[in-house]
């Protein structure tokens, strides 16, 4: 079954929740809406299970419009952040609700509650509460019973943000395994971007109640359609400075930004995956600060001539990290720039930052570099 919305908007009072959004979930496939707290992504969700009333604007069912159908009627099963179980009914009862509601014999009850106990390693769990269960347990219990009326679209609100990280990667992999085996058309909320690209089929990035872009996880990450988009997902350094003679100039950091015109105020935005270091005693262009290893990863901190500090990750045994360690000279090389020309900015000092903050989207450059001097 398809999801289609057409031109929601959503306020509460003042504040604007949903701003003109429009997007497709195919049938089967498995998306999540991705962005940070307080983007309207939850709000979209409750939406289309008709939890929420839009102020104006559609949602669509397999095609049908389906903004006068109660939740019930939509056939959408909703798994919340925080369980919602019924504490006072057993794991099997639990399990059970949503069938008792549609009038299912006991035996149907009993046999479909059986299949998910199994489909959901729950076994021997029955009879017990939902306070002898650990939260890995308690979420599976709730996707079980969102499961159990056999709904034709599953929608997941933070259904991991409950647990532990070791807990909820677990569950990652078991609900893609899930999806794999159902292919139940599904949706889930998250602001963890790990979450999303290593689940879903295609991503959403959603900021300040709009979309900012759709595509697959690879898509989402290396052609950001927004500056926002290049600044939220993935580990960037951030600069803002200006164009000149064809180049901005990052410290002793030289970028090429072709087509931008002298004076221009634009944001950089480089990955940390899209820098080479290497160790240069002839002069180098920086000072390596520190190493940080973190697992198969590690992070090298330097900073250029001129006192901007710039960061690059590498596998742990790339050669690259060859004689990298604190107080050497290195040399820099930028293999893909992303370039957003500003409009107005009082401030043009050069600010790096690991991660995205928000930002107003404007159009930007993709501008792949052989080698910057």
């Amino acid at each position: 079954m398809s999801i289609r919305v057409s031109h929601l908007h959503k306020r509460f009072g003042s504040f604007v929740a949903v701003d003109d959004v429009s997007l497709e979930v195919p049938s089967g496939a498995l998306v999540a809406f991705l962005g940070p707290s307080g983007s309207g992504k939850s709000t979209i969700l409750r939406i289309i299970a008709g939890l929420e009333n839009a102020d104006s604007g559609s949602v669509f069912v397999n095609e049908e419009i389906a903004n006068h159908l109660h939740p019930r009627a939509r056939r959408i099963g909703f798994v919340f952040q925080h369980y919602a179980l019924f504490r006072h009914m057993t794991v099997a009862q639990n399990i059970a609700f949503g069938l008792r509601v549609q009038g299912a014999s006991r035996q149907e009850q009993a046999s479909r509650v059986q299949d998910l106990l199994t489909l959901m390693n729950l076994e021997g769990l029955n009879d017990r509460y939902p306070a002898q269960l650990s939260g890995g347990q308690r979420q599976r219990v709730a996707l079980a019973r969102a499961l159990a009326p056999k709904p034709k679209v599953l929608l997941l609100d933070e259904p991991f943000g409950a647990v532990d990280a070791k807990t909820r990667e677990e569950l990652r992999h078991w609900l893609r395994r899930l999806h794999d085996e159902m292919h139940v058309t599904s949706i889930f909320v998250t602001h963890d971007q790990e979450e999303a690209f290593s689940v879903a089929d295609r991503v959403i990035v959603i900021h300040r109640g709009r979309v900012e872009q759709s595509g697959v996880p690879t898509e989402i990450l290396d052609q950001p359609a927004t500056e926002f988009v290049a600044r939220f997902i993935g580990a960037a350094n951030i600069y803002t400075t200006r164009a000149k003679d064809g180049f901005c100039q990052v410290g002793a950091l030289a970028v090429a930004a072709p087509g931008i015109p002298d004076g221009g105020l634009v944001t950089l935005v480089i990955r940390f995956y899209d820098l080479k270091f290497w160790r240069d005693d002839q002069g180098g262009m920086a000072t390596v600060v520190r190493t940080v290893s973190l697992g198969d990863r590690v992070t090298v901190e330097a900073v250029i001539d001129g006192a901007v500090t710039i960061l690059s990750q590498f596998p742990r045994r790339s050669s690259l990290l060859l004689g990298i360690e604190p107080g050497v000279r290195i040399h820099i090389e930028v293999t893909t720039v992303r370039i957003y020309p500003q409009e107005t900015h009082s401030d043009s000092s050069i600010t790096p930052r690991l991660q995205a903050g928000a930002c107003d989207s404007k159009p930007g450059v993709d501008q792949p570099q052989s080698d910057a001097e």
